[in-house]
């Protein structure tokens, strides 16, 4: 996997699910195989073909509906909702929790995840809290 071409490296397979849509892809691993999800994570590594597939199955992209922390430098980590994901980019913007007439920041990231991108932990601003 390389940030440098956007995205996969070329000898990566897509793996879709049943319906079609792309969890990720399969990567040669010596004699194994890698799975990558499509943030680009690592979900399992040095597995047979049937583990690697099992693996972005059970992973899935229901984690794209969660909410994540992005850090920026001086600033309290901001809650945010990821908008788009390709192999070319993660783009992400501030949380507002459902209410699409208000406009928010949006942030471009590249792909894979960085990791001023999480998710979030205890004690992270969660939108809800106005006093700590």
């Amino acid at each position: 996997m390389s940030a440098a071409d956007g995205g996969p490296s070329p000898d990566a397979i897509p793996h879709r699910r049943e319906d079609g849509e792309l969890v990720g892809w399969i990567l040669p691993d010596g004699d194994d195989w890698r799975a990558i999800d499509v943030l680009g994570r690592v979900v399992a590594a040095s597995v047979d073909w049937l583990a690697a597939e099992a693996a972005l199955e059970e992973r899935g992209l229901a984690f794209l509906a969660d909410p994540w922390m992005l850090e920026r430098p001086g600033a309290e980590p901001l809650r945010v909702r990821l908008v788009e994901v390709t192999p070319a980019r993660i783009a992400v913007k501030a949380d507002d929790f459902g209410d699409v007439s208000h406009a928010t920041e949006r942030f471009v990231l590249p792909w894979p995840i960085p990791a001023q991108l999480r998710p979030p932990r205890p004690g992270d601003p969660d939108g809800f809290t106005l006093f700590r």
